[in-house]
């Protein structure tokens, strides 16, 4: 079995002593190995969390980035402080500085750590290919085809030379989990768009896909365009499980639970877990 537990979420599950922040990081445990996918929003919440659920640094095989935002990447210090050397998979532009307009000022959005900390303190596995962390775990690799809409926001940017221009989100990835009865797919932020995100997971990996967990940026979407999501989730990916949360959104969440009811519907907050066969 392959175990999905949510760390660090915008909600933290009830009656629990978990800690709720905007963010997320998943612990993948696939074959007595264990991956931390993203790293929320800071080290304070990530350790908090990862000791109720029994985890620290130190059990960790490898880490694995969606993107280079600080909601994403906020922990890494701390982990990389308590875990030098270890294993990173991410797409080669993860160390690209993201910036937010705002107000006529450009801020900071990505990574607390500079390029040349990282490069130090991680084994650093960049590529925009798909990467096989462990067998039958796999990043995506670069979500190239993107016909259908991104989860963009007209204030992101980089900088190029003198130039300012709209992030192209290129550095946004999800995992890939391979199952019994398909893949899984664990999503960051979908910066790259779900629906582009699961055409590119259908075509490069050929398999049915049984369940999307995580961030789904569909927060800002309007009710056209959820509709429209709704009816291609209906027609190409029947039978599909979600468990949603970060930038997935309210008024996301109601629609395709309307659409696919309470048995295949989930909210996934921190300290949640989930598992499939391998």
């Amino acid at each position: 079995m392959s175990k999905i537990t949510c760390l660090v979420d915008n909600a933290a599950r009830r009656s629990t002593a978990f800690w709720a922040e905007h963010g997320l990081s998943f612990c993948v445990e696939r074959g007595g190995a264990r991956l931390l996918w993203d790293t929320g929003q800071s080290g304070e919440v990530l350790r908090h969390n990862l000791a109720l659920a029994g985890l620290g640094p130190e059990h960790f095989d490898a880490l694995a980035l969606s993107h280079a935002h600080y909601d994403h990447t906020g922990g890494l210090a701390f982990i990389l402080r308590e875990r030098p050397g270890l294993p990173l998979y991410a797409h080669r532009d993860l160390l690209t500085p993201r910036f937010s307009l705002r107000d006529g000022e450009y801020r900071s959005i990505g990574m607390g750590m500079s390029p040349e900390e990282v490069s130090a303190q991680a084994d650093l596995r960049l590529s925009a290919a798909p990467q096989e962390i462990f067998p039958g775990l796999w990043t995506s690799g670069e979500i190239v085809e993107r016909s259908e809409p991104e989860g963009r926001s007209a204030h992101h940017f980089i900088r190029r030379g003198d130039r300012w221009l709209p992030d192209p989100y290129r550095d946004d990835m999800s995992l890939v989990l391979e199952t019994t009865e398909g893949v899984v797919l664990l999503c960051g932020c979908c910066h790259a768009g779900l629906l582009n995100t699961l055409a590119h997971v259908r075509q490069h990996f050929g398999k049915p896909i049984q369940a999307v967990l995580g961030g789904t940026h569909l927060a800002s979407a309007g009710e056209t365009y959820l509709a429209h999501v709704v009816s291609v989730l209906q027609k190409h990916y029947g039978g599909m499980h979600y468990y949603l949360n970060h930038c997935t959104g309210e008024n996301a969440f109601a629609a395709l639970w309307k659409a696919f009811g309470a048995e295949r519907v989930h909210a996934f907050p921190a300290g949640d877990e989930v598992s499939f066969g391998d």
